[in-house]
Protein backbone atom coordinates (compact mmCIF):
# COMPACT_ATOMS: atom_id res chain seq x y z
CA UNK A 1 0.00 0.00 0.00
CA UNK A 2 1.59 3.42 -1.10
CA UNK A 3 1.54 6.31 1.75
CA UNK A 4 -1.14 8.95 0.60
CA UNK A 5 0.08 11.86 -0.96
CA UNK A 6 -1.42 14.50 1.32
CA UNK A 7 -0.24 16.39 4.22
CA UNK A 8 -3.10 16.44 7.06
CA UNK A 9 -1.27 17.91 10.24
CA UNK A 10 1.90 19.78 11.02
CA UNK A 11 3.29 20.12 14.41
CA UNK A 12 5.23 22.92 16.08
CA UNK A 13 7.20 21.70 19.29
CA UNK A 14 6.79 25.01 21.22
CA UNK A 15 8.31 26.16 24.53
CA UNK A 16 5.99 28.17 25.35
CA UNK A 17 2.45 26.66 23.88
CA UNK A 18 0.75 30.31 24.90
CA UNK A 19 3.10 32.03 23.53
CA UNK A 20 2.82 30.58 19.76
CA UNK A 21 -1.24 30.53 20.18
CA UNK A 22 -0.95 34.69 20.64
CA UNK A 23 1.37 35.24 18.32
CA UNK A 24 -0.78 33.27 15.97
CA UNK A 25 -3.70 35.00 17.11
CA UNK A 26 -2.15 38.12 16.82
CA UNK A 27 -2.19 37.26 13.09
CA UNK A 28 -5.83 37.78 13.06
CA UNK A 29 -6.17 33.43 12.94
CA UNK A 30 -9.04 31.79 14.57
CA UNK A 31 -8.46 28.76 16.88
CA UNK A 32 -9.84 25.14 16.74
CA UNK A 33 -11.82 24.30 19.33
CA UNK A 34 -10.80 22.12 21.67
CA UNK A 35 -7.83 24.01 22.82
CA UNK A 36 -5.88 23.62 26.22
CA UNK A 37 -2.76 24.90 27.80
CA UNK A 38 -0.69 21.60 26.33
CA UNK A 39 -2.29 21.86 22.78
CA UNK A 40 -3.39 24.70 20.11
CA UNK A 41 -4.73 24.13 16.58
CA UNK A 42 -5.75 26.35 13.73
CA UNK A 43 -7.25 25.43 10.33
CA UNK A 44 -4.65 26.39 7.69
CA UNK A 45 -5.70 26.05 4.54
CA UNK A 46 -6.56 21.76 4.47
CA UNK A 47 -4.12 21.69 6.79
CA UNK A 48 -4.44 21.71 10.94
CA UNK A 49 -1.12 23.53 12.19
CA UNK A 50 -1.31 22.16 15.93
CA UNK A 51 1.03 23.56 18.65
CA UNK A 52 2.05 21.09 21.27
CA UNK A 53 4.89 21.00 24.44
CA UNK A 54 8.52 20.41 22.47
CA UNK A 55 9.31 17.81 25.63
CA UNK A 56 6.12 15.77 25.20
CA UNK A 57 6.69 15.89 21.55
CA UNK A 58 10.19 14.56 21.41
CA UNK A 59 9.05 11.77 23.82
CA UNK A 60 6.82 10.73 20.67
CA UNK A 61 8.88 11.80 17.71
CA UNK A 62 12.25 11.92 18.72
CA UNK A 63 12.34 9.10 21.51
CA UNK A 64 15.97 9.48 23.07
CA UNK A 65 18.68 12.44 23.29
CA UNK A 66 20.50 10.10 21.07
CA UNK A 67 18.61 10.62 18.31
CA UNK A 68 17.63 14.11 18.67
CA UNK A 69 21.14 14.89 18.65
CA UNK A 70 22.19 12.66 15.62
CA UNK A 71 19.33 13.38 13.42
CA UNK A 72 19.03 17.07 14.22
CA UNK A 73 15.90 16.80 15.18
CA UNK A 74 13.97 20.42 14.79
CA UNK A 75 10.68 20.13 16.89
CA UNK A 76 8.76 20.19 13.78
CA UNK A 77 6.39 16.73 12.56
CA UNK A 78 4.40 15.98 9.51
CA UNK A 79 1.44 13.95 9.61
CA UNK A 80 -0.58 11.72 7.55
CA UNK A 81 -4.16 10.40 8.89
CA UNK A 82 -5.25 6.82 7.47
CA UNK A 83 -8.90 5.41 7.67
CA UNK A 84 -7.92 3.03 9.97
CA UNK A 85 -5.32 1.68 12.39
CA UNK A 86 -4.13 -1.01 10.23
CA UNK A 87 -3.27 1.33 7.30
CA UNK A 88 -1.50 3.26 9.74
CA UNK A 89 0.77 -0.24 10.56
CA UNK A 90 1.13 -1.03 6.92
CA UNK A 91 2.34 2.55 6.24
CA UNK A 92 5.10 2.67 8.46
CA UNK A 93 6.04 -0.80 7.46
CA UNK A 94 6.56 0.31 3.56
CA UNK A 95 8.22 3.41 4.87
CA UNK A 96 10.66 1.30 6.75
CA UNK A 97 10.74 -0.89 4.10
CA UNK A 98 11.95 2.37 1.75
CA UNK A 99 14.81 3.38 3.55
CA UNK A 100 12.63 4.97 6.92
CA UNK A 101 13.56 4.73 10.25
CA UNK A 102 10.48 3.83 12.62
CA UNK A 103 10.90 5.83 15.54
CA UNK A 104 8.62 5.01 17.70
CA UNK A 105 5.58 2.01 17.15
CA UNK A 106 2.18 3.04 16.53
CA UNK A 107 0.18 2.89 19.98
CA UNK A 108 -2.72 4.44 20.97
CA UNK A 109 -2.62 8.10 22.13
CA UNK A 110 -4.16 10.03 25.17
CA UNK A 111 -6.39 12.03 22.63
CA UNK A 112 -8.08 8.97 21.34
CA UNK A 113 -6.13 7.92 18.50
CA UNK A 114 -3.39 5.81 17.48
CA UNK A 115 0.07 6.64 15.76
CA UNK A 116 3.39 5.68 15.25
CA UNK A 117 6.46 7.72 13.86
CA UNK A 118 9.10 7.36 10.89
CA UNK A 119 12.02 9.47 10.46
CA UNK A 120 12.43 9.75 6.52
CA UNK A 121 16.10 9.47 4.96
CA UNK A 122 17.02 12.96 6.31
CA UNK A 123 15.35 12.55 9.81
CA UNK A 124 12.21 14.44 9.22
CA UNK A 125 9.60 13.19 11.64
CA UNK A 126 6.41 11.60 10.04
CA UNK A 127 3.52 11.07 12.36
CA UNK A 128 1.46 8.33 10.58
CA UNK A 129 -1.84 8.27 12.64
CA UNK A 130 -5.40 7.35 13.00
CA UNK A 131 -7.88 9.56 14.54
CA UNK A 132 -11.40 8.96 15.55
CA UNK A 133 -14.31 10.88 13.66
CA UNK A 134 -11.47 12.06 11.76
CA UNK A 135 -11.85 11.78 8.08
CA UNK A 136 -8.40 12.47 6.06
CA UNK A 137 -9.41 12.76 2.54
Amino acid sequence: MPVPQRLNFVTIGAWSVSALRDFYRHWGWRENEGGSDDYVSFRVGSVVLAIFPIDRLADEAATNALTRERDGWNGVTFSINFTSRADVDRAIADAVAVGGSAVGDPVEREWGGYSGYVADVEGNRWEFAWAPGFDPE
